[in-house]
């Protein structure tokens, strides 16, 4: 079997290792792996944006069945011209990557669907978007619309901080994706993130996870693209992720479906349990970094077998994922200066990490005297451990380990786990 994976962050090499376990007899290509993957794969060098020449690539070379990681060839079609070619592909279409590619269309899905989500109102005009911030009261969250990397939503306490953000995005900060911003109160609650793979209408729900955004431990200071997370999360009861598919991934995937954009791939819902119940921060309509890396390592079916159904269209039938009953935490190191200007060509040194961790490559390279940072996050820990203290511990004791100059990570992914537990102790 002959699998594409598009895409070389830390998200794309946890797929390579879990799709790899699944099929050891597998060829695996990857586009321009980072320097983790670059021994674990053949790598083709055409860049993911690369839509028409990648998708000819994999037609010519007989391509079984192409992964798609990132969110931007998605959104830029690169599953559509996959299948225009014969090439079966996992990944939506530039149609239903919409959930994702544009926070006003899926803020305007949910509406239509009756799923739960922020209130919140669409502008383009600065002057017109002041206006309404200045009528709300408590705190907003301003976000671009289009895709930014993880980093497009600003949290403002105030409303001449909103207004600041709202002038900032339509003003250029991050670009053509600021072009429209979404301006939507503040929901208070915690955060559970929820891969749901799907076909269409039908779909199989994988182990929660809990992403960790924020930079600074106890999540202050600017967002990230994400700096840990674990898994399983001990709010997730099997009620409450009934209430998730009955209220929130059915009738969005249906809407999609209505729509003329049925879904097919990765849908991750981004949630808020807040008192009212789980409400969506975000849709994303790929896998999530890093909690794919925390997810996976816990999967001990074949994540292959429900690609190759969704992919197949031919439905997921009854094939019920199952996890082992472990815990799995990852630490997420980055470059000196990240989420900022950071560092890069700095040599990175990994020592001998222990059973049970799991080291996923992102922002690493292969220079003349070995591996060197070439990204802002550059490598992500993953520890599996019967227990999630000892999940975190073993995390933490190698992101300790491994050096490069400038390393920072958070000592303190899962803290509102932690703090559950001691208090179910007590």
């Amino acid at each position: 079997m002959r699998i594409l994976i598009v895409g070389s962050g830390g998200r794309e090499h946890a797929l390579l290792w879990k799709l790899r376990r699944d099929a050891p007899e597998a060829t695996f290509h990857v586009t321009r792996p980072n320097g983790g993957m670059a021994g674990e794969c053949t790598p083709v060098d055409i860049d993911p944006g690369e839509a028409e020449q990648l998708s000819a690539w994999a037609r010519k070379r007989r391509i079984d069945l192409a992964v798609i990681g990132p969110e931007g060839p998605l959104a830029a079609g690169l599953a559509d011209r996959m299948a225009e070619g014969g090439v079966p592909v996992f990944g939506p279409t530039a149609a239903a990557a919409r959930i994702e590619s544009s926070k006003a269309f899926a803020k305007e899905l949910m509406a239509g669907a009756d799923v739960p989500t922020a209130a919140c109102e669409v502008h383009t005009d600065p002057d017109r978007a002041a206006a309404y911030i200045e009528a709300q009261s408590g705190p907003l969250v301003v976000k671009a619309s289009g895709l930014a990397a993880g980093k497009g939503a600003i949290v403002c306490d105030t409303r001449s901080q909103a207004a600041q953000a709202a002038r900032e995005i339509l003003g250029g900060a991050f670009g053509a994706a600021g072009r429209r911003i979404v301006i939507e109160e503040f929901m208070e609650g915690e955060e559970l993130s929820v891969f749901c793979i799907a076909d269409g209408e039908e779909y199989v729900t994988l182990l929660p996870s809990q992403d960790h955004k924020r930079v600074g431990e106890g999540d202050t200071g600017p967002n990230t693209g994400g700096m840990g997370a674990y898994a399983p999360v001990g709010l997730a009861t099997a009620a409450l992720l009934d209430e998730v598919g009955e209220r929130i991934v059915a009738p969005t995937l249906r809407a999609l479906a209505e729509a003329g954009a049925p879904f097919r791939g990765l849908l991750y819902a981004g949630l808020m349990i807040t008192a009212e119940g789980p409400k969506v921060v975000e849709f994303n309509c790929r896998f999530g970094d890093p909690e794919t890396q925390a997810v996976l390592p816990l999967l001990s079916s074949s994540l292959l077998d429900l690609m190759i159904a969704a992919a197949s269209g031919n439905g997921l039938g009854r094939q019920a994922p199952t996890f082992a009953r472990a815990a799995a935490v990852t630490t997420v190191l980055a470059a000196s200066g990240y989420p900022g200007p950071y560092r890069k060509g700095d040599p990175v040194e990994i020592p001998p990490l222990g059973e049970g961790v799991h080291l996923f490559h992102a922002g690493s390279a292969t220079g003349p005297s070995g591996l060197v940072t070439s990204g802002g996050r550059v490598l992500a820990v993953s520890a599996v451990a019967p227990d999630f203290a000892k999940a975190r511990s073993a995390s933490v004791a190698a992101a300790d380990a491994i050096s490069f100059a400038g390393k920072h990570f958070r000592s303190d992914i899962g803290w509102r786990e932690e703090r559950r537990r001691r208090q179910i102790r007590q």
